[in-house]
């Protein structure tokens, strides 16, 4: 007999969505999972399904299949998700509103260290993610003009990369700002405190969001095809800002 696992490919966040994806098909047929990271991911309240089904079969679990996955009549193998990444719009939305609905919405609220905070603060997050993928970001007029049409009393910035020219405007136009400097759960959930939220791209930047219960949402224009990742920020009641 063999067992349901997923990789360690991606990052973090990556990981998180790829997990609850699985998690979600083992609850419903009580499939036996190792998970990778699950300790980190559980300290966000989300609880990563493992059950006592496991087969001598393995099939991939795509993003063209997750769905008939989940809905068929009866599942007799174990899944290999390792290949996918779980972006799609109709998943992504699937799995924001898992996350949103209420019995796991408080779990992930009372796993909060920064819990005071939701509903109960003016403050605006930006998340600029830049390293390998610097090419990409919507660039510093993007986070400028967002600020400009909110009202706010501090601004957070969160980023892999402290150093870089964007984040050092940035600190000159509003030398108030903060730079967040805590562990990938605690940026994960301080962020999704804040009352504003203005995303750039990739899975961390779509976690914060779908973490965010009580916040305004906006991200930047994109275009499927020229990124890398999936159709992940398609979510209702966020804004979409223009680039141009």
């Amino acid at each position: 007999m063999s067992v349901t696992k997923t990789a360690a490919s991606g990052r973090l966040c990556n990981q998180i969505i790829r997990n609850i994806a699985v998690s979600l098909i083992a609850e419903k047929y009580n499939l036996r999972v190792d998970y990778i990271n699950k300790h980190l991911i559980e300290q966000l309240g989300i609880t990563l399904f493992s059950g006592e089904n496991e087969y001598t079969n393995t099939i991939p679990l795509t993003d063209d299949n997750y769905f008939s996955v989940y809905n068929c009549e009866n599942l007799s193998n174990n899944l290999n998700p390792n290949n996918n990444y779980f972006q799609t719009k109709e998943i992504t939305n699937f799995l924001h509103n898992y996350l949103h609905s209420d019995a796991i919405k408080s779990r992930i609220i009372n796993a909060n260290p920064y819990k005071e905070r939701y509903n109960n603060n003016n403050d605006v997050l930006l998340h600029i993610r830049l390293t390998d993928v610097a090419r990409f970001n919507p660039g510093l007029n993007y986070y400028v003009n967002a600020l400009k049409g909110i009202t706010y009393d501090n601004i957070y910035i969160t980023t892999d990369q402290p150093s870089h020219t964007i984040i050092n405007s940035l600190l000159q136009l509003y030398p108030t700002a903060k730079i967040i400097h805590e562990t990938e759960v605690a940026t994960l959930q301080l962020s999704s405190t804040c009352k504003h939220i203005i995303l750039s791209h990739g899975s961390f930047s779509a976690i914060i969001g779908y973490l965010a219960f009580f916040s305004t949402v906006y991200y930047p224009e994109y275009e499927l095809g020229k990124i890398w990742y999936g159709d992940m920020f398609s979510i209702n009641n966020w804004i979409k800002l223009s680039l141009h």
